[in-house]
């Protein structure tokens, strides 16, 4: 669990731009900050779910999920922090909807 994580990163989850000061493009679903930054890496992590309507398929979802993630810098705040871009990790998760 991302929880058990706590003493070795700061957790941080689904802020509002402007609210967060990791973030100041855009939105993320879940940042883990290491605590110690010179040998930690500090990961991005972004959820979304498959939408028939807007996208073709989950690897569509996939790609959107990258591409918010780039357009929107969420890195920007990491890097003002001293984070060196080799030291962020990057990840988007697609999901498809259950059928109710």
């Amino acid at each position: 669990m991302i929880v058990d994580l706590s003493d070795r990163y700061v957790i941080i989850s689904n802020r509002e731009r402007g609210q967060n000061e990791l973030c100041s493009f855009g939105r993320y679903d879940i940042l883990l900050k290491p605590v110690d930054k010179e040998s930690g890496y500090a990961y991005i992590i972004e959820f979304k779910v498959h939408k028939p309507r807007k996208e073709k398929d989950l690897e569509e979802t996939l790609a959107n999920v990258h591409t918010q993630i780039e357009e929107k810098h969420y890195e920007t705040e990491l890097v003002k922090k001293g984070f060196l871009l080799k030291r962020i990790r990057k990840y988007g998760f697609a999901f498809q909807e259950r059928n109710a």
